[in-house]
């Protein structure tokens, strides 16, 4: 072997895809590391033609953007691979949606283009459903934390405890009651009614824009502790909805469409 040259050379990177995918059902208590090796595992199996690291352990080429924290399900997790050849990316999607346990569903995929995919995404938008409090308890929590200017949590992290300033990262948050059968309930005579809340779990709407270290559901349901002592008798199911650029509008861009211009890195065109 000539001097300088790598170990089991593996062949060049020709494309790159990015995939959504989401976790569902009782795979979101997957950690990261699972979601990972599962991936792994299901590239081997579809026979994607992803590329590998140099070297004696090589490893494919799989690198992951803001993955949602363990019990946490999600519609908007997202992962570029490279490949070795040029694939449709709608067969990647579907080979790998095959190749993954039900619960990982690969909803999308785009060939991968700049600017990269981290800076693509800003902002989270997440479904958090509170159950066992009423809906006007939960309601008087978040206006008290919308009228605080900085309401601060401490998380215990392997490093010690940090203080996070859950308020600076929360752009909205917004409550609502969730609402039973939508096909209505029916009055002894047998007619349809309007369909009626379920006064004991109330679902909130938080987006949160992307701060180090990053502001997580049980942040949001902490700071509520804080301002309201609010303490859901069950443990509270969150999930990701959509990730992306944050507009004017307070809408979040797909990481897979195009960049708008105002949201474009300042050296494009």
């Amino acid at each position: 072997m000539k001097a300088g040259a790598a170990a089991n050379p593996a062949p060049p990177t020709v494309q790159r895809v990015r995939l959504r995918f989401a976790k569902r059902g009782r795979l979101r208590f997957l950690s990261h590391r699972d979601v990972a090796r599962s991936f792994e595992r299901a590239v081997r199996r579809a026979g994607v033609p992803v590329a590998h690291s140099h070297g004696f352990s090589p490893h494919p080429r799989l690198s992951w953007v803001g993955a949602a924290p363990t019990g946490a399900a999600s519609e908007a997790e997202y992962v570029e691979m490279g490949l070795t050849r040029e694939v449709d990316p709608e067969l990647v999607r579907a080979a790998m949606d095959q190749a993954l346990p039900d619960g990982l569903d690969v909803v999308a995929a785009a060939t991968a283009v700049p600017p990269a995919l981290a800076d693509r995404i800003d902002a989270a938008r997440w479904r958090l459903e509170v159950r066992g409090i009423a809906v006007e308890e939960v309601r008087a929590a978040v206006e008290a934390f919308t009228a605080q200017e900085s309401v601060v949590v401490t998380r215990l992290t392997p490093s010690g405890r940090k203080e996070i300033d859950v308020r600076a990262a929360v752009v909205t948050l917004l409550v609502e009651p969730q609402v039973n059968d939508p096909e209505g309930d029916r009055d002894p005579s047998g007619s349809a009614g309007s369909p009626s809340p379920v006064t004991d779990c109330a679902i909130l709407t938080a987006v949160v824009r992307l701060t180090t270290p990053t502001v997580r559901p049980d942040d949001v349901l902490g700071a509520l502790t804080v301002v309201a002592d609010l303490a859901p008798p069950v443990p509270v199911t969150a999930t990701r909805l959509v990730q992306g650029l944050l507009d004017d509008a307070g809408d979040l861009v797909d990481p897979l469409g195009a960049v708008p211009v105002t949201r474009a890195r300042p050296d494009a065109s």
